[in-house]
């Protein structure tokens, strides 16, 4: 039974949203936390994780002052671990804008010595997406896995609510068709009609990191680590079944109180790796 290096997402200290910007300039739609990243820091490390992962847009916000954030995190004794992004990913009249904003995101995580790049996406048009949609999909994930492998960066794709992977079956058709790590969110996997432990089993040499939440369907909410109506410990389960070693990141899109969340879901945390160690 490992015991799993944790990592946590800083987007719940915030509104989460696009950067208005890129309302009219696509090139800068970044994701953002319009929130207080250094007290996310700050909070993060007391609730006892190791590292964090950072939208592209609160990287980008902190160019060329990139050491005041490394400051910040070196007083907190985390590391940057992860760096989050998305695009549409299938208009080619836009794609090199997209692509642009993935490498900045990429080049500034590496800075900072992050190690993996996840990336989300993949529009959903008015009508159903098309084989021709899946296959541009496919190719621009491809592209990603491509720049960052040159920048010594692992990249994930994260299936998601509002794109084209949803459901087991898109996700299966994209990386039928893709080379790119599969990070599995939880919360999103259920959400779309997946058993979250079960794709985890099916896509285990997928898998080089791992997003967890845990949920409720209604009202719908994403919630702390046993706080919802998902069985996390069969999740957590599948998880030690395909032996899995690398870095959890917990991710929590909104939460009235984000240190009590981020505390929460780290006792569930080590409290199971103590279940399963006796």
């Amino acid at each position: 039974m490992p015991t799993w290096n944790k990592a946590y997402q800083a987007n719940c200290w915030g509104v989460l949203g696009g950067e208005p910007v890129g309302v009219t300039s696509v090139k800068n739609l970044f994701y953002r936390t319009f929130g207080d990243i250094k007290r996310a820091i700050a909070e993060i490390s007391q609730a006892g994780y190791q590292a964090i992962e950072l939208f592209d847009g609160n990287l980008v916000e902190h160019e060329g002052k990139l050491g005041e954030l490394r400051k910040q995190l070196e007083d907190a004794g985390l590391s940057l671990l992860a760096v989050y992004s998305g695009g549409n990913f299938i208009f080619p009249e836009i794609l090199s804008e997209e692509l642009w904003r993935m490498r900045k995101a990429a080049d500034l995580g590496v800075e900072l010595g992050a190690r993996h790049f996840v990336v989300g996406g993949g529009a959903k048009r008015t009508v159903p997406a098309s084989d021709e949609d899946y296959a541009r999909l496919a190719s621009t994930l491809d592209q990603i896995v491509d720049l960052a492998d040159e920048r010594g960066l692992l990249a994930h794709y994260h299936p998601h609510l509002t794109t084209m992977a949803e459901t087991p079956e898109q996700i299966r058709k994209v990386f039928g068709l893709s080379k790119i790590c599969f990070c599995p969110d939880t919360a999103h996997l259920a959400a779309a009609g997946g058993d979250p432990a079960k794709l985890i089993l099916e896509h285990a040499n997928r898998i080089k990191y791992v997003h967890l939440k845990d949920f409720r369907r209604d009202p719908f909410a994403f919630l702390p680590l046993g706080k919802g109506e998902l069985d996390m410990n069969g999740i957590m389960e599948s998880l030690t079944t395909i032996e899995y070693a690398g870095w959890i990141a917990v991710e929590l899109d909104a939460y009235e109180n984000p240190k009590a969340g981020a505390e929460i879901s780290m006792r569930y945390l080590t409290d199971f790796e103590k279940r399963s160690e006796s």
